[in-house]
């Protein structure tokens, strides 16, 4: 088996054993409508690099997420030295200004005094 072959097998076993994680410890990002996708694998420098997308994109919870991930990826393959995760949403917030929005919730005074839309009104 040639040197490419055995690196592409490589990264194809630890491309399945990133999904299976993704799958068995964050199924919450699927039943809430997200997705997780795995866009690079480094198998030299152990690096990964995944792109929450759907619901994730916007989501308040969303960096904490992708904290989780990076902390217990690392954690439970060995393989795997770094972390790199956003939900792909630029210069919106989240992590390094990358991925996720900031949430707004009605009545809301923002930092520059305006107060955002009051949301629906109740039916009395």
């Amino acid at each position: 088996m040639s040197t490419d072959a055995q690196d592409a097998d490589g990264e194809d076993e630890l491309r399945e054993r990133v999904t299976n994680f993704l799958r068995r410890n964050f199924p919450q990002i699927q039943m809430h409508g997200g997705s997780a996708a795995i866009q690079h694998i480094d198998t030299e420098t152990g690096e990964v690099s995944i792109q929450l997308g759907g619901a994730c994109s916007g989501c308040g919870i969303s960096p904490m997420t992708i904290q989780a991930i990076k902390s217990r990826m690392v954690k439970e393959i060995p393989e795997i030295t770094k972390v790199h995760a956003d939900t792909g949403m630029e210069g919106m917030g989240g992590e390094g200004g990358h991925g996720g929005m900031e949430p707004s919730f009605p009545g809301e005074t923002t930092d520059d005094g305006e107060t955002t839309d009051e949301g629906p009104q109740a039916p009395f």
